[in-house]
């Protein structure tokens, strides 16, 4: 697709939040707040000509590498909230966007992301084929911290074995980022989550998951780790108000 006329470097989008996304309690999921922050993410890519569409003609799509997320306090239930994005580098297979999130004038949460391009037919890495100059970088933060490498253990408390299903699948015919999230939080403490617990939370995305792949979920501390024969696919580290 062409380079929209609406488009613009830094991309604001309102969204009204609905009650599918909300937790008993009345206030937005983690999980669709990164939902919401995906989506937008995603528009901002197609009004400029670098969406999933425009990348597939060269077999490429962007995959999530690695994210923060700074909660200040959650949405809830009919909020209408302004989703902020930009990209703060992009350079061959590489970009790290940034994403904010307000009622009104408030930021409520801050987000860091770290992205790749992969060849869709050879599953690697390569550099964008598509142009990206009309993209003006800004070198300003979301976040306090940035996104990190999560240190690893080997032995983890195992607490699930989950067979990867259709309905976790995405385009790129895999499992899509906010799943792995999913499965780790269904394994919390239900009212640490109902009570708005969480401060922060990092994601690092090492290997896909594929339909009908067992994955297994393993945690120590704060820290989840999701696994498919042996090898770490994903790991997410909790911060707690």
């Amino acid at each position: 697709m062409p380079i929209s006329p609406n488009f613009t470097s830094i991309l604001q989008e309102e969204k009204e939040i609905n009650f599918l996304q909300c937790y008993p309690n009345g206030y937005l999921k983690y999980t669709d707040l990164c939902n919401i922050l995906q989506l937008t993410a995603g528009l901002h890519a197609e009004l400029g000509g670098i969406s999933f569409s425009d990348m597939q003609v060269f077999h490429q799509a962007w995959v999530l590498s690695r994210m923060r997320v700074e909660i200040k306090r959650l949405p809830k239930w009919r909020d209408v909230v302004m989703v902020k994005t930009w990209i703060k580098s992009l350079e061959n297979s590489r970009s790290v966007r940034c994403l904010e999130l307000y009622v009104g004038d408030e930021k409520i949460v801050g987000c860091e992301t770290f992205w790749a391009v992969i060849n869709t037919n050879k599953r690697k890495p390569e550099s964008l084929a598509l142009p990206h100059e009309h993209f003006e970088k800004f070198p300003e933060n979301a976040t306090e911290k940035k996104f990190s490498k999560i240190v690893l253990k080997e032995e983890l408390e195992i607490l699930e074995n989950y067979t990867v299903r259709l309905s976790d699948l995405d385009v790129v015919n895999h499992a899509n980022n906010v799943k792995y999230l999913e499965w780790c939080l269904n394994n919390c403490d239900v009212n640490q989550l109902i009570n708005n617990g969480l401060k922060a939370f990092e994601m690092n995305f090492m290997r896909e998951l594929s339909l009908g792949d067992e994955a297994v979920i393993g945690r120590y501390d704060d820290v989840f780790v999701i696994s498919n024969n042996d090898k770490a696919c994903f790991a997410l580290e909790l911060e707690w108000n």
